[in-house]
């Protein structure tokens, strides 16, 4: 290697880093994991999709609690299984990407709640190894936010909330529940109703009550009329999760009621540059949800025993977009969008499904390829800052022409507005959308508006892979 192919790379590296996108963070997110593990075989799918981004995502810990669905037993010795499981490919992974962590460090992390239901785990005496570990890592000196992952009940949380308020001042209460971020899959015991309506300030993303039918996360697995539903099949599963993948493809089980339904509360801490898990109202592999106290409706019971109930106050949830997908085209632009529309708050996770499966395909493929034999993502390059400031009708452009693939693959480039993200609604059609720059006037606006852009780059690898990069553009009126 000369030493101007050397500084060129050198180069590239640094351009990628100061660019990728505003969820392209420094630092990795935390997150403490509470499963029903055994109550359905999604939990262990999503661990299994979990331990491929483990060098991205910091795990601090995995509780096995219980749930409406399995009231009165933990099962920590299931998601140790899984860990020997993914033991068995960690070296693998490791050709691929740094930092995945070892068998022994994430079998020390498996904890446990206790095995009763609900908010009879929840009071005086009811301390858990899983409430008393989810307080030491808070209790840290580490400035990140600590994301809580519910897969299950959440009464182990419940518990560690109700012992920080018996025992802290209310400075250091506040302190340390300032730091906690929740995503929990609906309502499956009942004290996540009580945590929301005794902690008002706490950082809460959930469709709430049982009705599973209205959530945004169960789009991970839900059949979209209209729309390719290939990548959420069985005969897609087995050919490229389950069969021919090493240990921890085997232990990826069939689908009894939905697949990876816990999934989506940790897909938007994974950093691609489209993510931001501080901006749930940005939109990401997890959905977009926003923030506001929702409606009570009565009727929209399911058939678990949670208890439903108006909520107190205002919690991140449900929000809409409208979209309209992308369909393959054999001439002319390879992609166009389909003359369908689609608007309800599903389509803020399913607009990215193809991705996110294609992207699980790659990683359970670095279990047993070389780095060379397997695919992976396309490096986004923009010439310019992530956030720009600009006047009504002035013009400005956007250049991703030096995003490249590390395999060499060839490369395709998405520009989009994505207008529910910001607070200027209105559309921003582009006109030559796949192109490597693109130039936009700025709408006339009587007071400062925001635009969010998304440069999506896909290689022409096996699957294809997409990553991105998030463009704020804050609009001044003159």
């Amino acid at each position: 290697m000369n030493l101007k192919t050397s500084l060129t790379l050198v180069l590239l590296f640094i351009a990628f880093f100061c660019n990728f996108g505003y969820a392209q963070q420094d630092q990795k997110n935390r997150v403490i994991i509470l499963s029903d593990i055994e109550a359905d075989p999604d939990d262990t799918q999503s661990f299994v999709r979990l331990f491929l981004y483990s060098n991205q995502i910091d795990i601090k810990g995995m509780v096995a609690t219980t749930s409406c669905w399995l009231q009165n037993r933990v099962e920590p010795e299931s998601i140790k299984k899984l860990i020997r499981a993914y033991g068995k490919v960690r070296n693998n992974l490791s050709k691929h990407e740094k930092d995945f962590p070892s068998e022994e460090m994430l079998l020390s992390l498996v904890k446990q709640g206790l095995p009763v239901y609900g908010m009879e785990g929840v009071g005086e005496g009811k301390d858990s190894e899983g409430s008393d570990w989810i307080l030491k890592i808070l209790e840290e000196k580490d400035d990140r936010p600590l994301w809580i992952s519910v897969w299950g009940g959440v009464n182990t949380l419940a518990q560690t909330l109700y012992k920080i308020k018996k025992t802290k001042t209310e400075k250091e209460a506040k302190q340390l529940i300032s730091k906690l971020r929740v995503y929990t899959i609906s309502d499956q015991d009942d004290s996540g109703l009580w945590i929301r309506n005794n902690f008002p300030d706490l950082f809460y993303i959930v469709s709430p009550g049982d009705y599973y039918q209205n959530s945004t996360w169960i789009a991970i697995n839900t059949y979209i009329k209209g729309i390719n539903n290939e990548r959420i099949s069985n005969p897609w599963l087995a050919q490229n999760i389950q069969q021919g993948h090493g240990a921890l493809g085997a232990s990826y089980p069939d689908v009894s009621w939905g697949m990876e339904g816990d999934t989506p509360s940790f897909l938007s801490l994974i950093p691609n540059g489209l993510n931001n898990a501080e901006h749930p109202d940005w939109g990401g592999w997890g959905g977009r949800y926003e923030y506001y106290k929702p409606e009570f409706d009565a009727s929209k019971k399911g058939h678990s025993i949670v208890e439903i109930a108006p909520e107190t106050r205002a919690i991140w949830t449900n929000a809409v977009d409208q979209y309209k997908p992308l369909v393959n085209s054999d001439y002319g632009r390879p992609i166009k969008h389909d003359t369908v529309t689609f608007q309800d708050n599903k389509a803020t996770m399913w607009r990215w499904r193809d991705d996110f499966q294609n992207d699980f395909a790659a990683r359970m493929d670095w279990c047993i390829s070389d780095f060379k034999d397997a695919n992976h993502a396309p490096i986004p390059i923009l010439k310019s800052s992530n956030e720009i400031t600009v006047k009504s009708g002035e013009g400005f452009g956007l250049d991703g022409s030096d995003s490249y693939d590390p395999d060499g693959d060839n490369i395709s480039l998405l520009w989009f507005h994505y207008p529910e993200a910001g607070t200027y609604k209105k559309e921003i059609l582009l006109a030559a959308d796949n192109y490597p720059w693109i130039y936009v006037v700025a709408p006339e606006v009587s007071k400062k508006e925001t635009m969010h852009f998304i440069l999506r780059v896909t290689d022409k690898g096996t699957p294809a892979l997409s990553s991105y990069v998030r463009i704020i553009v804050n609009i001044e009126p003159r």
